[in-house]
């Protein structure tokens, strides 16, 4: 059987509730966390953080589950900012239009209201 965040001494039902409000829900994520990050979650200290992560890794250990590579994650972050950034260029570009659209009728408003 595949162990679970559950299994990691301190770590109850409503910790592991807390954890997967903020999308750690196994213990992969749990594993590829920062102390950092853990430690913003309520009810989890630096050293309560440092704690579960270790433990999180000598289960999957243990088990033979083996975390994916931190980098491989940065990785894919980079490429969904990338593409991100480059949809916002897009947008930028369409507002443009639409702005120079509203200049126009701002202008026409104004010859009518004088006749």
């Amino acid at each position: 059987m595949k162990p679970a965040i559950i299994d990691i001494p301190g770590i109850g039902p409503a910790a592991a509730a807390t954890l997967a409000e903020h999308r750690i829900k196994g213990l992969v994520s749990l594993a590829n966390s920062s102390v950092e990050k853990i430690a913003t979650i309520p009810g989890f200290s630096e050293a309560r953080a440092t704690q579960i992560i270790a433990a999180a890794n000598e289960l999957l250990a243990a088990s033979e589950i083996t975390p994916p590579a931190k980098d491989k994650g940065a990785a894919a972050k980079k490429e969904k900012a990338t593409g991100k950034d480059q949809k916002d260029k897009k947008k930028k570009g369409k507002g443009k239009d639409k702005k120079k659209g509203k200049d126009k009728k701002k202008g026409k408003g104004k010859k009518k209201g004088k006749k």
